[in-house]
């Protein structure tokens, strides 16, 4: 079940402000009567208390007798603090100030099902993030940074603000709904993260671990999977570090002659990046023909002129030795 939010809302200081006009105001009538001895109706009392609590004070209604200067001080302080200590500062402000900002979505959209819940979001779940959304999969990212949430929204990225360890959080992100939850945050918000899952339903969880040795904590929260991407990424670093650095062309394969066949990741800063085949004119430029692309996890042997090369994709290249040499360092 959803925590209730605390805290105190704009009608609670209206209500209060009211409450403590209205009071006043028949106290402002007894001292009147009966220490100063003039008889006054409720709206020469409410016109008074206002006055007095705005700090506006036209003195056409003023207090004689002791107790009631005592009480027109009381009066005055007690608006200063009500208004504007209290009412303005952190409630008004805070409201116009989300206005201007316009408002960030906390609550995914009651069609979001089976989907995947991202809880946390870093160049680690980047590149996921792309293959989802080549493999049409519905997912949600769910973050607690007020500008990383903006950022993605820019770029159309689904995603609600607020923090997972949350229960109202995870419901609202439909945690009951989805197929998958990735916990992508520190070890210690992870475990978190994990147990509030948990009691919500059975759903499979995927954790992202930043120290291995914390593996097994994770799983005795509730993870299904856990994955330490510092360790993953250990053993491919030492079998492609010098890749990119020679123009050797590894794990291609003969294809007619003195042809060859080879895939080739793109890498960050290729200036194939984010163009089309056709923009790439990589033809002209080495000589080699592009006769596939891997996107979305498939291997399409006819690419369009239009298609776009992404950071996840991996094209499948004809030619000879020295033009997959030159193709090679264009992915660089």
């Amino acid at each position: 079940m959803a925590k209730k939010k605390s805290g105190w809302t704009v009608y609670n200081y209206v209500l209060l402000f009211w409450i403590m006009v209205l009071v006043y105001s028949y106290i402002t009538i007894f001292i009147k009567s009966n220490f100063e001895g003039e008889s006054i109706g409720l709206i020469e009392g409410l016109y008074f208390v206002i006055s007095s609590m705005t700090t506006v004070g036209y003195g056409d209604v003023v207090m004689t007798s002791l107790v009631g200067k005592i009480f027109s001080m009381v009066v005055s302080l007690s608006g200063v603090i009500i208004l504007f200590a209290l009412l303005f500062p952190f409630v008004v402000m805070p409201l116009v100030e989300k206005q201007l900002r316009g408002e960030l979505p906390t609550r995914a959209p009651t069609k979001l099902e089976n989907h995947v819940i991202i809880c946390g979001y870093n160049k680690i779940v980047e590149s996921l993030v792309n293959e989802l959304e080549d493999h049409n999969m519905s997912f949600i990212v769910v973050d607690d940074d007020e500008s990383r949430i903006r950022s993605l929204l820019r770029d159309g990225i689904e995603c609600i603000f607020g923090d997972p360890v949350e229960e109202s959080v995870l419901d609202a992100a439909g945690v009951c709904r989805a197929r998958l939850l990735i916990a992508n945050q520190s070890d210690e918000k992870n475990a978190s993260i994990i147990l509030t899952a948990k009691e919500f339903c059975d759903i499979e969880v995927l954790a992202i671990v930043n120290v291995k040795s914390n593996s097994d904590y994770l799983k005795y929260a509730g993870a299904n999977r856990v994955v330490s991407p510092k360790s993953l990424l250990g053993s491919f670093i030492g079998r492609k570090a010098i890749e990119p650095l020679t123009d050797r062309i590894i794990n291609s394969t003969a294809f007619m002659d003195d042809l060859e066949i080879a895939e080739f990741p793109i890498y960050p800063g290729s200036s194939l990046l984010r163009k089309s085949l056709k923009e790439s004119k990589t033809r002209e430029l080495t000589g080699a023909n592009i006769v596939g692309l891997w996107k979305g996890g498939v291997l399409s042997l006819n690419p369009r002129s239009h298609d776009i090369i992404k950071r996840n994709s991996i094209l499948l290249v004809v030619g000879t030795k020295e033009q997959l040499r030159k193709f090679k360092r264009l992915t660089h």
